[in-house]
């Protein structure tokens, strides 16, 4: 097998024709990669190429996805593809297509390149490594074809750098053992769901419960740690102590419910990742100065009651009695849930955390959106979870008659609104790390031929800061106030929600930064515009996000989430690598 030190001693020719294979029929890439040697580890030998093809431009990267063979096409049937091509379509079984099944590519592969002008390129061994099925190849196949040109291109370079990078794997000898174990976990504990067709986990549904259970069973029976329960408001907490039992602890975790239709990975990674650091300790016989524990929040998207951070809220002393009468949509109240549950009510209270026993608390999850795939970086790290506003707004001008209305003469709402969406986005790409959507739309008892008299909106801005935010949102009202008055219409606009931002700690954000610099990769800073479970704890104690590089451009809330097992092994190893920092 390959290894580092014989690739960082050859020369460019043997650094060459060692890595042969890795990028279909273009070894000029290895050539180029050879100039940033030496390499300090596989992902950043694996980073280096990756910069050589950033760094080439678009005609290199149009004449390497076109150096690739189609799937299922006339290299495979004539037996012509390069030995790394045919283990990959074998192992996916296209060589064993059925009629239908292999007319169907055919036609595929023609319509793709009608549109495109290049072969369809998709990393066939997925994100397991172990091989996508035929019905996964052809739906992706189907879903891709939809795509803009330029984003396809994109996509297709992504799916060429998953490509080598299993290929290096083999040539390296490498198996993400971790990272195969965190993805397994997610696949195991996406079995339970409300739904059979997509994975729905509310708050204390049966799904939700089995999830709970399950949890705590990999982390007592699986992990070994030393306390393992599930809480009053249904967190799942495991503690692996320190040297000494009674040593500060380090906070962790997020959360297990998801979305309606969610994804496998929001929320649960923050969980599985810190529970496979734990296994790794206990079954070398480790113990660390300080103690790990790691908490599998309850409930933090409010999907089945209109309370958010349940789990979180109630260690920072936020649960919210009230919220026990809330009622869902078959009228069963939240009490009745947690004590049909079995929860004990009257010891949510004691779950508040003391900081003083904490060294902080950090988290771990996926990012939620495009940026680190488009930049195709496994790791990013957080500097400050965004504050956030809603508001619902409502115009109202007056309906009238759209074929005798003279244009001067209209009040029309819904043409006030749209100028407002147009100055929000404006103003919000004024600023970096700012943004500002206008995600509701909508005309009351609207008509093809009445000119709109009411108009209903909602408005949404985060930013890194309270400041930067608040600043939009003065500026965003002022505007609103000055269109409704030359459009001669009336405005109202009802703030709802107001989160405050929740930069990372320097301390705790440093160490993150030292953890991905560790593994040979460079160090990308962003802002995170969803909300987590961190901004909960950081009210009580210091706090610091890392996020984990999600496929598909980065959907989240969607079937479509996905992650690589390469990837959550960095993620695995940095964690790792910030607990070393600590001890």
């Amino acid at each position: 097998m390959l290894t580092l030190e014989e690739l960082n001693a050859a020369s460019q020719q043997q650094f060459t024709a060692l890595l042969d294979g890795t990028y279909e029929h273009s070894p000029w890439i290895a050539e180029k990669a050879w100039h940033r040697r030496p390499f300090a580890s596989l992902a950043h030998l694996k980073r280096a190429l990756v910069e050589v093809l950033h760094e080439a431009g678009r005609e290199a990267h149009l004449a390497l996805i076109r150096a690739h063979p189609e799937l299922a096409g006339k290299a495979m049937v004539a037996k012509s593809l390069t030995a790394e091509s045919t283990n990959e379509q074998g192992k996916a079984g296209l060589t064993d297509c059925t009629p239908q099944e292999f007319e169907k590519l055919q036609r595929l592969n023609a319509d793709y390149n009608a549109k495109f002008g290049w072969p369809f390129i998709l990393a066939v061994r997925g994100p397991r490594g172990a091989g996508l099925n035929r019905r996964q190849i052809i739906d992706t196949f189907e879903r891709r074809l939809a795509n803009h040109p330029d984003f396809e291109l994109a996509e297709a370079m992504r799916n060429i750098h998953r490509i080598a990078e299993i290929r290096l794997n083999d040539k390296f000898g490498f198996t993400p053992k971790m990272g195969n174990l965190v993805w397994d976990w997610a696949e195991a504990l996406a079995e339970y769901s409300e739904a059979e067709d997509a994975l729905t986990v509310t708050y204390l549904s049966d799904a939700h419960r089995a999830c709970a259970a399950r949890l705590a069973e990999w982390m007592r029976e699986g992990c070994s740690f030393d306390e393992v329960r599930i809480d009053a408001v249904g967190n799942v907490v495991g503690v692996y102590h320190g040297t000494d039992p009674t040593a500060k602890r380090l906070l962790t975790g997020s959360h297990y419910d998801t979305v309606r239709n969610g994804g496998k990975y929001d929320g649960r990674l923050g969980i599985l990742v810190p529970m496979a650091c734990v296994r790794q300790l206990q079954r070398a016989g480790k113990r660390l100065p300080f103690g790990i524990e790691v908490v599998g929040f309850a409930e933090e998207e409010g999907q089945r009651y209109k309370a958010t951070f349940l789990g979180s809220g109630a260690l920072v002393g936020q649960f919210d009695t009230g919220w026990l009468d809330q009622v869902d949509a078959q009228g069963i109240s939240m009490r009745q849930a947690m004590q049909a549950a079995g929860l004990r009510i009257e010891d949510i209270a004691a779950l508040q955390r003391d900081p003083a026993q904490y060294l902080g608390f950090v988290e771990v999850h996926i990012e939620q959106g495009p940026v680190l795939d488009a930049l195709d970086l496994p790791l990013g790290v957080v500097t400050s979870i965004n504050g956030s506003v809603r508001l619902m707004g409502e115009v109202v001008g007056q309906a009238s008659h759209a074929g005798t209305t003279p244009m001067g003469q209209r009040r029309d709402a819904a043409a006030a609104v749209a100028e407002l969406v147009l100055y929000v986005e404006q103003r919000a790409a004024q600023v970096p790390d700012l943004v500002g959507t206008v995600g509701m739309l909508d005309v009351p008892n609207g008509s093809i031929n009445v000119v709109p008299g009411r108009c209903r909106f909602s408005l949404d801005i985060r930013a890194t800061t309270n400041e930067v935010r608040d600043a939009c949102l003065a500026d965003v009202r002022a505007e609103a106030q000055r269109i409704c008055e030359r459009r001669g219409v009336s405005l109202k606009l009802e703030e709802t929600m107001r989160a405050a931002a929740a930069p990372s700690a320097p301390e705790w954000q440093r160490r993150w930064e030292q953890s991905v610099q560790a593994l040979g990769l460079p160090v990308f800073r962003m802002p995170s515009g969803a909300g987590h479970d961190a901004m909960k704890l950081h009210e009580a104690m210091p706090q610091a996000m890392l996020f984990l590089r999600g496929g598909n451009a980065g959907i989240s809330h969607n079937p479509l989430e996905t992650i690589t097992n390469d990837d959550a092994e960095l993620c695995v190893q940095a964690f790792d690598n910030l607990l070393s920092q600590l001890q």
